[in-house]
Formats: C-alpha cells, sequence, structure tokens
C-alpha cells in the first residue's frame, strides 16, 4: 500500500522516535515499522539494573537509574550517528528529551543539578530525529498493557506515579517545536493485532512533514 510522502515504498523519514509514557506501545509501534520498511530498531536498556530497587523506593537508586538511562541512551544516539546508517530508517522507542522529563520528575535538587550538568556536557550535538510520533493514552490503557506485558520490576508501579509521569510528557510535547510531532491517541487503535489501524497510522505518519498533527482514531479497538 503506498501513501503520500512515500518514494518506492519508503517513509521521507530516516529517523524516527515514538515516545509517550510507560506502557502506551511505543516498541510495540517501533516493531511494526521497523518491519514494515526494513529499518533498524533502537530499543531502550530495559535491563537497567537499579530499577527494581527504584521502583522498591530505595534511597538513591533514582539517582543511579538516571545516570544509567542516560549514559545508555547517549552511545546509541552515538551510534546512530555511523554512515552505514544513512540509508536506514532508524526506529528508535525515545528522544532523548525524555531522560530529562525521568530525571525532573524523579531526581532530588541537588541530583538534578548534577544530572543537568552531565546532560548539557553530551547531548547538545547528538542528532535530532526527523520525526517524533508521541503516543499518549489513559492511565487505565497504560496500567493494563504493563499488566499484559509481565515485566517484574513494573508489578508494582503506582498509577499516581503514571499519572504524574503523563503530566509531564503532555507538559513538554505541548512546547515541543523541535521536530515535526505527530501526536496520536492508542485508546481506540489496536496496531499490533488489526493491520487497518496500523495502515491508517502509518498514512498519518507519511504525511507528516512540519508542524504539529494529532491523529485521534475513532472505534478501532
Amino acid at each position: 500500500m503506498m501513501f503520500d510522502g512515500m518514494v518506492d515504498g519508503r517513509l521521507w523519514a530516516r529517523h524516527i522516535a515514538v515516545e509517550g509514557p510507560i506502557g502506551v506501545g511505543k516498541t510495540s509501534l517501533v516493531d511494526r515499522l521497523a518491519r514494515r520498511f526494513e529499518g533498524v530498531k533502537i530499543l531502550e536498556d530495559v535491563e537497567n539494573p537499579f530499577l527494581d530497587a527504584f521502583y522498591r523506593g530505595r534511597a538513591g537508586a533514582a539517582f543511579q537509574v538516571q545516570i544509567f538511562f542516560l549514559l545508555s541512551r547517549y552511545q546509541q544516539h552515538v551510534d546512530i550517528m555511523q554512515p552505514e546508517l544513512f540509508t536506514r530508517l532508524v526506529v528508535a522507542d525515545y528522544c532523548m528529551p525524555k531522560d530529562r522529563i525521568f530525571a525532573q520528575l524523579n531526581l532530588a535538587d541537588e541530583e538534578l543539578r548534577l544530572y543537568e550538568r552531565l546532560y548539557n556536557l553530551l547531548v547538545g550535538r547528538l542528532p535530532r530525529p526527523d520525526l517524533v510520533i508521541y503516543l499518549e493514552g489513559r492511565i487505565e490503557t497504560c496500567m493494563k498493557r504493563i499488566k499484559m506485558r509481565g515485566r517484574e520490576f513494573e508489578r508494582g508501579m503506582d498509577p499516581d506515579y503514571l499519572r504524574r509521569l503523563k503530566e509531564a510528557y503532555n507538559a513538554f510535547f505541548f512546547r515541543y517545536n523541535e521536530s515535526p510531532l505527530l501526536v496520536v491517541n492508542t485508546d481506540d487503535i489496536d496496531f499490533v493485532n488489526r493491520s487497518e489501524d496500523f495502515d491508517n497510522l502509518v498514512e498519518q505518519i507519511a504525511r507528516i512533514r512540519h508542524g504539529t498533527h494529532v491523529y485521534v482514531p475513532l472505534g478501532s479497538g
């Protein structure tokens, strides 16, 4: 199936970042896009050794989690700049500002000041995505998907933490203008199991070249 904004079955964008709060479906969409367009997947390292301690509320674990993720995400973005990737679609399940969203939500003041110094040293010259897809959904939708994927360290996640995270994401993307942005409501879409839903979403993605656009599918799920 061909859409406006595609050439020879390829999307115009060469680097797409899929963003959104925990459980909204980022990695699932990255998987489908990479398969459809024979792209390279960039997935954040969920094997962060400090995550379990963070979710259990251990003192100092938030800073350890954040530094691990910052360095891991930085290295992945350095890898994106390798010449052999220039001709292929790169699809990531995050963009670098995500790291700062979590840091501002979870770190104490002194920790955040130290984190910001390191973030500013590392991030300034990293590539920005050609397109950001921001997936949003109700807290109930995200909690259901978190339970379905069954990650042990997420089992005790507090819905109030997810609510605050969702609010932080919304505030960030309300002001976002660094790349074209497609906001997708995922409450009534199933792009994993319904090919029609995925094709409709790809059509939206192919059309976005500038500015911010909102896609609200109706009655899909």
